[in-house]
C-alpha cells in the first residue's frame, strides 16, 4: 500500500469523500458541513416562496429545498430559482418527467428517490437530464419508501436495507458516468441513523452524505434526536451537509443546525451562550436575566462567546474563556472580559450594561 492510499484509509471520512457542487456551495472533500432546509410554502406561489428563502438566508442556510408536487408548480419554481439568494433544489417524486423539467428550468440540483420513480429507463432519463445541465444528484433513501424487492427482504435489518438500496442506486448512477451525486438514506430512529450512516461511510467512502434523523418530530423532541443523531455522525467525521428535520418554522431547523455545528465546535456564526443552571447559592433573578441576554443576543451577528453566571462560585473562573460576560452578586454583577473584571453594575442595569458592551466591543467590527 503506497503512502498516499495509507493517508486516504486513515483521513477522517469526511475528507475522503468527492467534491459537489451545489450551486455556488461545495459539499463534500473536507469543505465545511454546509447547512440546508425546506421550504414549507407552495412553490407556485413564487413570491411567498422567496420571501421565506430570505427569512431562512438570515438565518444562516446555505441550500434551499422546494417541492415539486405537480407541472403547475414548474413556473413558480422557474422564478423562485432565478430569483433565490441560495441555490435551489427541486425535490420531485414520482414523476420523473417534473425532474427532467426542473433541470432544465435553473434547478441547482435534484433530490429524488430512484425506488419511486419508476422504472430505470425513467431513472436514467433524470440523470441525462441533469448531466446535460450539469447539475448534481442527491440520492435521498427513506426508511419509509423502499425499493419494494429490498423491503420485504426477512433476511435484513433496517440499517442494512437503507444500506443495500443506497449502494444499488449509486452503483447504478457510476455505471452510467454519473459520479456528481450526494446521498442521505434517512429514518426517524437515532439508532437505525447511526447504523445506516456509518455503514455508508465504510461502503461508499467517496459519495459526500447528507445526514439527518426524518420525521424527528416537533421542535423539543426533533431538536434532542436531531442533537444525538446527527451530533454523533459528525464528530466521528461522517456527513457532508444536513438537514434537520423539525415539525415548526424551517428556520428553526437552521437556527438548531448552527447551535449544533457551534456545540461541536465546527462552525460559528452567532453568539454562544454560556449560562450556570443558577442553585441556592444565587442572589439575583437569574432566568429571566439569561433569557433575556439570550434574546437579545439573536440580533448580534459575531462568533463571540458570552457568559451569564449565577454567582462567584461560576462567575469568571469558570467562564474564563468566555469572551464577555457577568457574574452576578447580591444586587450587582461584576462585568468581565475574557475572565478578567471590567466593572460592577446594579442588579437593574445587568442586561443593558452586557448588551451595551457587547455592541461597543464586537458590534463594530468583529471580534476586539
Amino acid at each position: 500500500m503506497t503512502n498516499d492510499q495509507v493517508a486516504g484509509a486513515s483521513a477522517p471520512a469526511r475528507m475522503r469523500t468527492r467534491r459537489v457542487m451545489v450551486g455556488d456551495v461545495p459539499v463534500g472533500g473536507g469543505a465545511p458541513v454546509s447547512v440546508q432546509s425546506m421550504c414549507t410554502t407552495k412553490t407556485a406561489d413564487a413570491a411567498s416562496t422567496l420571501a421565506q428563502i430570505s427569512r431562512l438566508a438570515d438565518a444562516g442556510c446555505e441550500i434551499i429545498r422546494v417541492a415539486i408536487p405537480d407541472a403547475g408548480s414548474l413556473d413558480g419554481f422557474q422564478e423562485v430559482c432565478s430569483k433565490s439568494p441560495l441555490p435551489v433544489i427541486a425535490d420531485i417524486h414520482f414523476d420523473y418527467r417534473l425532474a427532467i423539467e426542473a433541470a432544465r428550468r435553473g434547478a441547482s440540483a435534484l433530490r429524488i428517490n430512484p425506488g419511486n420513480i419508476g422504472s430505470w429507463d425513467r431513472v436514467d432519463a433524470v440523470i441525462d437530464a441533469c448531466g446535460q445541465a450539469g447539475i448534481p444528484i442527491r440520492i435521498g433513501v427513506n426508511a419509509g419508501s423502499l425499493d419494494k424487492k429490498i423491503a420485504e427482504r426477512q433476511d435484513l435489518t433496517l440499517p442494512e436495507k437503507l444500506v443495500a438500496s443506497s449502494v444499488s442506486f449509486v452503483e447504478h448512477f457510476k455505471e452510467l458516468g454519473f459520479f456528481d451525486i450526494v446521498l442521505s438514506a434517512k429514518a426517524h430512529s437515532v439508532p437505525t441513523t447511526l447504523a445506516t450512516y456509518r455503514a455508508l461511510s465504510q461502503e461508499l467512502p467517496s459519495v459526500p452524505l447528507h445526514v439527518g434523523v426524518t420525521e424527528a418530530g416537533t421542535l423539543q423532541q426533533g431538536t434532542v434526536k436531531n442533537a444525538a443523531g446527527v451530533g454523533i455522525l459528525l464528530e466521528q467525521g461522517i456527513g457532508d451537509t444536513m438537514r434537520l428535520s423539525l415539525t415548526a418554522d424551517p428556520v428553526e431547523e437552521v437556527n438548531v443546525a448552527w447551535e449544533l455545528l457551534s456545540a461541536l465546535g465546527m462552525r460559528r456564526r452567532t453568539p454562544e451562550l454560556v449560562s450556570c443552571p443558577t442553585c441556592g447559592r444565587c442572589q439575583v433573578d437569574m432566568i429571566p436575566i439569561a433569557e433575556e441576554v439570550s434574546r437579545r443576543l439573536a440580533s448580534v451577528k459575531a462568533p463571540i462567546t458570552v457568559a451569564v453566571m449565577g454567582c462567584v462560585v461560576n462567575g469568571p473562573g469558570e467562564a474564563s474563556d468566555a469572551d464577555i460576560g457577568v457574574a452576578c452578586g447580591r444586587d450587582q454583577a461584576m462585568l468581565f472580559a475574557n475572565g478578567k473584571p471590567i466593572r460592577k453594575i446594579p442588579a437593574d442595569r445587568i442586561v443593558d450594561e452586557l448588551m451595551s458592551e457587547i455592541d461597543r466591543r464586537f458590534e463594530a467590527g468583529g471580534k476586539d
